[in-house]
C-alpha cells in the first residue's frame, strides 16, 4: 500500500493539469463566462448532493441498525453518493463530469458493488458478515488430493502453475452463516 501512495501527488498534479486544459478548451468552444457558470453550477449541485446523500446515508444506516439488518448496502451506497457529491463540489469540469456520472443509477450500482467487494476483501469474514449479511460462495467437493511424499510447499514457486485438485468435483452453492449475537 505504501508503494501506491507515493503516486498520489503525481496523480493529483496530472489531474490539475487535465482540469486546466479541459477548462481552456471548453472556454474557447462555448465562452469563458458560460464555462465558469457551468463550473459554479456543478459546485452548487455538489454541495446540495453532499448534504442530501449524507443525511440519506445516515438515515439508512440508522434504520438498518434499528431493524437488525446488515447496514452494508446503505453504507456503500452512502459512500458512493458522497463521492459523487465531492467530485461535483470540487472545482473542475472533469471531476464534475465524473461526479455527475456517479449519480446515474447503473454506474452507481456498479460502483457500489465494487466498493462492497473491496470492503469485504479488507475486513475479516466476521465483520463482512455483520456489514453485508450472509454471502454466497461456491464450494468444490471431490476426492481429496493425495498427500505428496517429501517436503511440501505452501505456495508453488513463481511462474509455476497452481496444481488442480485430483478427481472429479461438483459445485455446491451455499451461504456462509456465522453465528452472531442473539437478536431481540
Amino acid at each position: 500500500m505504501r508503494g501506491r501512495l507515493r503516486y498520489v501527488p503525481l496523480a493529483l498534479l496530472a489531474l490539475a493539469v487535465v482540469e486546466v486544459v479541459v477548462f481552456v478548451f471548453v472556454g474557447r468552444a462555448i465562452g469563458f463566462g458560460w464555462t465558469i457558470l457551468i463550473g459554479l453550477a456543478a459546485s452548487v449541485l455538489g454541495m446540495w448532493l453532499l448534504r442530501r446523500e449524507g443525511l440519506r446515508a445516515w438515515r439508512g444506516f440508522r434504520d438498518a441498525a434499528q431493524s437488525g439488518a446488515p447496514p452494508g448496502e446503505q453504507v456503500t451506497d452512502g459512500v458512493v453518493g458522497l463521492a459523487a457529491g465531492l467530485l461535483l463540489a470540487a472545482p473542475g469540469l472533469v471531476s464534475g463530469a465524473a461526479g455527475l456520472l456517479l449519480t446515474a443509477p447503473p454506474v452507481r450500482r456498479l460502483t457500489r458493488r465494487r466498493v462492497q467487494v473491496a470492503a469485504e476483501r479488507r475486513v475479516s469474514s466476521a465483520v463482512a458478515g455483520d456489514l453485508f449479511g450472509p454471502r454466497r460462495v461456491r464450494v468444490h467437493r471431490g476426492e481429496p488430493a493425495p498427500e505428496p511424499a517429501g517436503p511440501t510447499l505452501t505456495k508453488p514457486p513463481p511462474g509455476e502453475p497452481v496444481p488442480e485438485p485430483a478427481g472429479p468435483s461438483e459445485v455446491i452453492e451455499g451461504e456462509i452463516v456465522e453465528p452472531g449475537p442473539p437478536r431481540r
